[in-house]
Parts: C-alpha cells; structure tokens; sequence
C-alpha cells in the first residue's frame, strides 16, 4: 500500500474548504490514516521544501505554509500517489484541468490549496515528516471490498 502525504494549505483553510476536498479524497475511495490541523514551524517547512532550496521561489514557499493553520493528513491506497495527484490536479491551476480539487477551487499558483507527495519514495519521506507512526490508525473499512478488486 502507498501512503501520500496531503497538506490543505493556508488558503485552503482560511477559505473554509477542509471539508469539500477531503470529501473528493473519500470519495474517490482513497483511505485517510491520519489527519491533524497544525502550523507548520519554519525548521519542519524547510525540511519540508529542502528540494527547492537555493531556487527563487523557496523562501515564498517557506513563509507561505507557516502563515497560518494546515491540515496534514495521510492516504493509503494501491496506486495512492498517481491517484491524489489526479483529483488534485496540475500545481499550476490555469493548467488543472475541470473538475480537480486545483481546477475548480484556486486561481494562482502561489495559492494552490493543496500538496500532495509526487513518488511513492517522498510519500513515505513526507508522512515520517510529519506524522509519528502512532498517530496513524491502519483499519479495515467494509466498502474496500467494493473499490478494490
């Protein structure tokens, strides 16, 4: 099972829309592990965005997710990563397609609501970021029978 670290940005709380992009999430059949609204310190989001570190646009990022409250969550799923990036949609929304978390809710890059881990590898990578194993919860839910085969 892949797990994808999902982070509802500033914006995505600020604008009241917790609710109607984890419900995308579920509702794609996607499994949450583990959630919590928190603020992201500046040492945990330079971690967080070290690959970008020495571009132009880092320390936006890194002021950015620390100027208010997120919510971190954990999904699991086969094939979890390629999935979430599909609802999310493209980083920039002028290019998210309809009908994408990104596509119908944001308008510019810089407040694009939403990350989502790009690999398997960073997913991984990412939840131990942000999450101690016992705040996750493994479970069995009674539809998986109906979404997986």
């Amino acid at each position: 099972m892949e797990r994808s670290l999902i982070i509802l940005k500033p914006d995505a709380v600020q604008r009241g829309l917790i609710g109607p992009i984890l419900s995308r999430l579920e509702q794609r059949g996607l499994k949450l592990l583990g959630m919590k609204l928190m603020r992201i310190d500046d040492a945990l989001a330079r971690r967080h965005y070290a690959v970008h570190e020495g571009k132009p646009f880092f320390a936006s990022l890194v002021e950015y997710i620390t100027s208010g409250p997120v919510v971190v969550a954990v999904i699991g799923g086969n094939g979890v990563i390629q999935m979430v990036r599909n609802t999310v949609g493209a980083t920039n929304p002028s290019n998210a397609a309809a009908g994408t978390i990104r596509g119908d809710f944001a308008v510019e890059i810089g407040r694009n609501l939403i990350h989502a881990s790009d690999s398997p590898e960073n997913g991984e990578a990412e939840v131990k970021l942000f999450f101690q194993t016992e705040e996750l919860v493994d479970w069995e839910r009674s539809t998986d029978a109906w979404i997986y085969e």
